[in-house]
């Protein structure tokens, strides 16, 4: 009789003794945040308030965009040892976003990328585009949609940080035939996903083709040149001097742009001559379907454990090493941004495709809509 009350006793000592542990254990892990949204006042533009709106996700990552440009201003993720960085390049204040950004973070169009000798016929139609390129016009022209102030409207979503941007293209704006609605939509998630929604509609016939250009670091600073870098691409369009296509399109297997199996962005850069020295290249994307999302590149940076998977349902992704940055631009917390300081995966169409018959088409309709989604994941390694 009294081993059982031993054991009873003791029975219930051990069951106290897991409980106080297990409640102490659980005070030790973090608790999750809820998702959060604030607006915070940025700047001012003629008589438009400019304002930085901060999407917080439940494990406290941060991204602000801008309702100038459409920016992503900063991306803010906990690296693997904890500390919170931030992985893209950008400004402190609006003043250098507007005398001389590079086109960090921005929305690109209504023709991201090059469209040759500023140029293009439709339907018997010719129409002459602002060059800001050389003779070319490059992201749209000389007052793109990096350059306008949108709309913007925050809706409900239990799950997610949304923001939705708009704005209306006018008739002739930058020479584009037709109005333009465009409707954009981020999303940061709790799975640390920064999703990109790109919506347009026009009443006449126009090309389009719209891209984020952020520049991406995944180390928070320094260069990217000991990224590791894989993309679902076989080949790449052939461009000339001006990095305007050819309408060829190049095997990469073996040569120095191929970035099939995943290795070091600076292990062939410097074989690479472009109009500066390093990537700027417009890779033509495996298993492309109209509309069918998939996994289209990754990126890895050792020193911080992270890791971008990049996925979209375009067809083309413009691999930018940050060639033209030269030191001479001091970015947010006094960096200065020297070559290859960042690079940009800009999902895209092709460039030049107005021109280009053997292109994918880009060109919409009236009563059709152009529709793209990307979708930026960070994870640990």
């Amino acid at each position: 009789m009294k081993k059982i009350w031993f054991y009873f006793v003791l029975i219930l000592i051990i069951q106290s003794f897991m409980a106080c542990s297990y409640n102490d254990m659980k005070k030790k892990i973090p608790q999750s945040m809820s998702h959060s949204i604030n607006k915070i006042k940025f700047g001012q533009i003629g008589d438009k308030e400019i304002y930085l709106y901060e999407l917080t996700n439940n494990h406290g990552n941060v991204v602000k965009i801008c309702n100038y440009g459409g920016i992503v201003q900063s991306l803010q993720i906990h690296n693997r040892a904890g500390k919170m960085i931030d992985v893209v390049l950008g400004f402190d204040s609006l003043s250098e976003y507007v005398q001389h950004s590079p086109y960090f973070g921005c929305i690109v169009g209504r023709y991201a990328n090059r469209i040759g000798n500023s140029g293009f016929k439709l339907d018997n139609n010719t129409y002459s585009l602002n060059a800001n390129d050389g003779k070319h016009s490059l992201h749209g022209g000389l007052r793109g949609f990096d350059k306008v102030v949108w709309d913007t409207q925050i809706p409900e979503n239990d799950h997610a940080c949304e923001l939705i941007l708009t704005y209306l293209s006018p008739d002739g704006e930058e020479n584009y035939p037709g109005n333009m609605n465009v409707r954009l939509k981020y999303t940061f998630t709790d799975d640390d996903e920064l999703i990109i929604e790109y919506h347009a509609t026009v009443d006449k016939p126009c090309p389009v083709n719209l891209t984020n250009h952020s520049y991406f670091n995944l180390a928070g600073e320094g260069l990217i040149l000991d990224h590791s870098l894989q993309i679902n691409a076989h080949k790449i369009c052939v461009v000339d001097a001006d990095l305007i296509p050819t309408g060829e399109l190049s095997p990469i297997a073996g040569g120095d742009y191929d970035f099939i199996q995943k290795h070091r962005i600076g292990d062939r850069i410097k074989n690479v001559k472009n109009i500066k020295t390093g990537y700027d290249n417009n890779y033509v994307l495996d298993n492309y379907q109209i509309r069918k999302l998939r996994e289209v590149a990754l990126v890895e940076e050792k020193s911080s454990g992270l890791r971008l998977r990049l996925s979209t349902d375009l067809p083309g992704l413009q691999f930018y090493s940050g060639n033209f940055l030269d030191g001479s631009l001091i970015g947010k917390n006094s960096k200065t941004y020297y070559q290859y300081s960042g690079f940009c995966l800009e999902t895209q169409m092709f460039p030049d495709s107005p021109n280009i018959p053997s292109f994918p088409n880009t060109v919409i309709r009236p009563g059709e809509k152009w529709q793209s989604i990307s979708v930026y994941k960070f994870e640990h390694l």
